[in-house]
């Protein structure tokens, strides 16, 4: 072994010794023996989500989400933690292929009762997301690639926004029950399962936000309207200890519209655009 190889293998274990010392005392994080998962929460999310075609290949992707959390005084429903507001402008490549890139206003709501700071904070994002489909048989497959570049802050007075991204994959599938087509009257059963990991300075170790497992019931009403409910579990790294795990149970209820003022023939999309 040379001796600039030594120099160099020197100066690597040094800075490595650096970094996790000063990141972790800064932060002052203890980890636990074991993972520890917290007492699940139960939450119930109500969504609309608007996919209105602009034109050929454009449409506009507008998603309005009210989102409920349990709190000690109100449990199950609970009250209000978050609305979102999700826009984007979407580009339909072909019939298995879209892409959309555009922002999000969330509304966060401090839901700890014992707590005296600020009431509402907003959040702010940008995303940009890749979806393609693949027919099996009488169903459908959905592989979906979102990215998002959030700034957030806490509810403390004069706290500052710190920045991450976000990373997220669903595999989803649509299976008809009723019907060898997705058309009206059609009821549906759609499981799904998302990663979402995220990076940034402030995520010292908590890379594994959320993984979420979905099972989702579906009515195709019309061919521009589809109500669906469904039942979610999900669990994650909390941001302040990679260590513990949050859970919560989620009841979903969708209702997706598709709008298409122009002179086309109604039909139902090749590509359900949703979620």
């Amino acid at each position: 072994m040379n001796a600039n190889f030594k120099r160099i293998f020197g100066l690597c274990l040094w800075v490595m010794f650096w970094c996790t010392t000063n990141t972790y005392g800064q932060d002052e994080v203890i980890l636990p023996s074991e993972s520890k998962f917290k007492e699940p929460k139960s939450r119930i999310w109500f969504n609309t989500y608007g996919n209105i075609r602009i034109s050929k290949r454009l449409f506009w992707d507008a998603q309005t989400h009210f989102r409920f959390e349990e709190t000690e005084d109100t449990p199950f429903i609970g009250q209000i933690g978050q609305i979102y507001n999700r826009h984007a402008i979407g580009y339909i490549y072909s019939k298995r292929i879209n892409f959309s890139l555009g922002g999000v206003l969330r509304i966060n709501f401090n839901t700890d009762e014992d707590s005296s700071d600020r009431n509402v904070v907003p959040e702010w994002r940008i995303w940009h997301q890749y979806q393609f489909a693949q027919p099996l048989y009488a169903a459908m497959i959905y592989h979906r690639i979102r990215i998002e570049h959030r700034w957030t802050q806490g509810f403390e007075e004069n706290s500052d926004y710190i920045y991450r991204n976000r990373w997220r994959y669903m595999f989803r599938a649509k299976i008809p029950l009723n019907n060898n087509k997705f058309e009206p009257n059609t009821i549906y059963v759609s499981p799904e399962a998302e990663l979402i990991m995220q990076s940034g300075k402030e995520v010292v170790g908590s890379v594994m936000e959320d993984l979420r497992l979905t099972t989702t019931l579906g009515y195709i009403v019309t061919p521009r309207l589809t109500l669906a409910g469904g039942i979610m579990y999900s669990h994650g790294q909390t941001l302040e200890n990679p260590g513990e795990f949050k859970q919560n149970w989620t009841v979903r209820l969708h209702c997706y519209f598709s709008p298409d003022f122009r002179r086309v023939r109604n039909k139902l999309p090749a590509i359900h655009l949703d979620d």
